[in-house]
C-alpha cells in the first residue's frame, strides 16, 4: 500500500510515521526542506529598468495626487472651523491630521522622485542602449 504524504510548500510530512518524542514526552519534528528555482523571464537589464523607472514615476503621480487631496481637505478643514464655530475644535484636529497627512504624502513624493532617479542612474551607468522617443 502506497503511504499517504501531505505536501506542503516547505515541508514533506509522513502520515503514517511516528513522531520521534523528546526527553519530556513532547513530539520533535522533522522536515525536509524544499528547494525552489528562480526562473528568469529573459529580460534584459534596459527593460528591468525601464519597468522600474515606470513604477516608481507611477507611485509618484499617486503620492502627488494624495498630496493634493489631503492639502485641499486641510483647507476645507479649516474653512469649516471659521463657519462653524460651534465645532470648530474638531474641525481644527481634523485639519492638523489632513496637514500632516499632505507633509507624510508630500514626502514619499520625493522619495519615490530620488528612486526614479536612482534606476534611470543606474541604467545610465550599466551602458545599456537607450532609446529616444519622440514625447518621453
Amino acid at each position: 500500500m502506497e503511504e499517504e504524504k501531505h505536501h506542503h510548500f516547505f515541508h514533506h510530512h509522513k502520515k503514517d510515521e511516528e513522531q520521534p518524542t523528546g526527553e519530556y514526552g513532547t513530539a520533535v519534528g522533522y522536515s525536509e526542506t524544499v528547494a525552489t528555482e528562480v526562473v528568469t523571464t529573459g529580460e534584459n537589464e534596459y527593460e528591468r529598468y525601464k519597468k522600474e523607472e515606470k513604477e516608481h514615476k507611477h507611485k509618484e503621480h499617486l503620492g502627488e495626487a494624495g498630496a493634493i487631496a489631503a492639502g485641499a481637505f486641510a483647507l476645507y478643514e479649516k474653512h469649516e472651523a471659521k463657519k462653524d464655530p460651534e465645532h470648530a475644535h474638531r474641525h481644527k484636529i481634523t485639519e492638523e491630521i489632513a496637514a500632516t497627512a499632505a507633509v507624510g504624502t508630500g514626502g514619499y513624493v520625493i522619495h519615490e522622485h530620488h528612486e526614479k532617479k536612482d534606476h534611470k542612474d543606474a541604467e545610465e551607468a550599466s551602458g545599456e542602449k537607450k532609446h529616444h522617443h519622440l514625447f518621453g
